[in-house]
């Protein structure tokens, strides 16, 4: 499907929206003050290793150690393929020791930056893995013979010399020689570059920065089907030309700027979108709806008819709801970036035949994503039970932060409980202190609770300690946000 990329860049963020006829299928944000960092390089050092949970903390110059899992090192890695155990991490690394490693997950909330040893390159057509041997081909490229003619074009421009392994990309599917050969210097010349700062610096020290937002979609997101690039920050279009023309050549004539009177995202409503992808509830077209929530372990994505009838049965217009749900849940994974294990309750079907497709469905349009994702089918329960790579913030944890009334728990207590927690507080402290008067200061709701509805329980309570409570009102206090004094 013909599709449009909208980069929208000022000084203190850049935004990417990917269009297809209409309908904004991917959102990328990338501020100045919040970096990421996925895909560096880095020279770390070794501060504990943990032998109990088999991993190790790395100093690599940010402001927490990251994270390395003896899973994650390519000595593990050799093992797996020669169907060998993990090695023992203690075995492999030492505190003090300077080790190469890659980034190949952001922080994310409390958590530091997760590492690999296991280092790849990416270019458009390639990605380069120091230290493997064997030439990998994308899944999505699923003819054999055609697979076989990659494979030999990259062993022909190969130079003799150049160690490492190679994956050829979906974009590679139509390369000609020249194009992999580019490919194959750009990523020899970073390499070569990465070893050389290696040697040069103490640890830790960043040796290679992946590509700003902006050259990630020139190099990841343009394909076959993309019409045009328009960017609406005129002094961004050369930078963009100048990369384009050593590593995407073939995308130089569709980079174009925006002049419009219009804000650029203003064309496909694209502001309107992210604030959709923020919110708990997404309408369907049929009148049924998802209600989506993200914790910190999982997503859980709940199915509901709403005012969707149907025409024909029951089952038939459960089926059908499940179907279109199955097609917006893959979009609204791509456009929140939600990640990790994720919990999709569908409505329920008894027909097994309708939960096949249901499935397909599913998988088919998880299918166009760029981020793996892994569908594991129903479980005992009911459930579709699935992953997605999660490698940066969510588009929420991104844009949002935890509500400063509710504390994150998207809730608040009742004017009625926290009256009630107010006459249990002052009884304690009657039990404790003498003295002249308990003054409450709460919201206005709660002391509104206490002069109508509770006014009663107000002056049972008074009469029980003998002492005289006063009511005083804080504008800004919260529902929940109480003081008692005692006068």
């Amino acid at each position: 499907m013909p599709e449009d990329i909208l980069i929208s860049h000022t000084s203190h963020e850049t935004r990417v929206a990917l269009v297809s006829q209409g309908t904004v299928e991917e959102l990328h944000i990338e501020r100045a003050s919040v970096q990421a960092y996925v895909g560096n390089v880095y020279l770390g050092k070794v501060e504990r290793v943990l032998p109990g949970m088999q991993s190790a903390f790395i100093a690599i110059g940010l402001e927490r150690a990251a994270f390395l899992h003896v899973a994650d090192m390519w000595q593990s890695r050799e093992a797996k393929n020669n169907a060998q155990s993990h090695p023992l991490i203690e075995r492999l690394i030492f505190e003090g020791q300077t080790l190469m490693v890659q980034v190949i997950k952001d922080p994310i909330g409390t958590k530091g930056a997760r590492l690999s040893t296991h280092i790849s390159l990416a270019g458009r057509m390639l990605v380069y893995l120091p230290q493997e041997t064997s030439i990998g081909i994308s899944q999505r490229i699923s003819d054999e013979q055609h697979r076989q003619v990659l494979r030999e074009k990259l062993l022909t421009v190969m130079p003799s010399d150049m160690k490492g392994g190679f994956i050829i990309r979906t974009q590679a599917e139509d390369a000609t020689e020249t194009e992999l050969a580019d490919d194959l210097h750009y990523l020899r010349q970073t390499w070569n570059k990465i070893t050389q700062q290696a040697v040069l610096w103490p640890a830790p020290h960043l040796l290679h920065r992946d590509l700003s937002l902006a050259q990630r979609v020139l190099r990841d997101m343009s394909t076959e089907n993309t019409i045009a690039i328009w960017v609406d920050d005129q002094s961004l279009i050369e930078p963009l030309r100048e990369f384009a023309r050593h590593y995407t050549p073939r995308v130089i004539e569709k980079i174009l700027p925006y002049t419009g009177q219009r804000p650029l995202f203003d064309l496909h409503q694209v502001d309107e979108k992210i604030e959709q992808a923020l919110v708990r509830r997404v309408d369907l077209k049929s009148g049924a709806y998802l209600v989506i929530d993200q914790t910190e372990a999982m997503c859980t994505i709940d199915v509901n008819t709403g005012g969707y009838i149907g025409s024909q049965n029951f089952a038939d217009t459960v089926f059908r709801t499940n179907l279109e749900a199955a097609h917006v849940i893959a979009r609204q994974l791509r456009l929140r970036n939600l990640g990790g294990i994720i919990l999709i309750d569908f409505i329920d079907m008894s027909d097994l035949t309708h939960k096949e497709q249901v499935l397909e469905e599913l998988k088919r349009t998880l299918a166009k994503d760029r981020v793996r994702t892994t569908v594991s089918g129903f479980t005992s329960l009911g459930l579709v039970e699935m992953t997605r790579k999660r490698t940066r913030e969510s588009l929420s944890h991104l844009l949002c932060e935890p509500c400063a009334v509710c504390d994150g728990k998207g809730s608040v207590k009742t004017a009625q409980t926290v009256c009630y927690e107010i006459l249990r507080e002052i009884e304690r402290e009657a039990r404790q202190f003498t003295p002249r008067e308990f003054r409450i200061i709460a919201s206005q709701t709660v002391i509104d609770r206490f002069l109508e509805e509770d006014s009663h329980y107000l002056i049972d309570l008074e009469e029980r300690i003998g002492k005289p409570i006063v009511l005083s009102v804080e504008p800004i206090f919260p529902q929940e946000k109480y003081d008692i004094v005692l006068m």
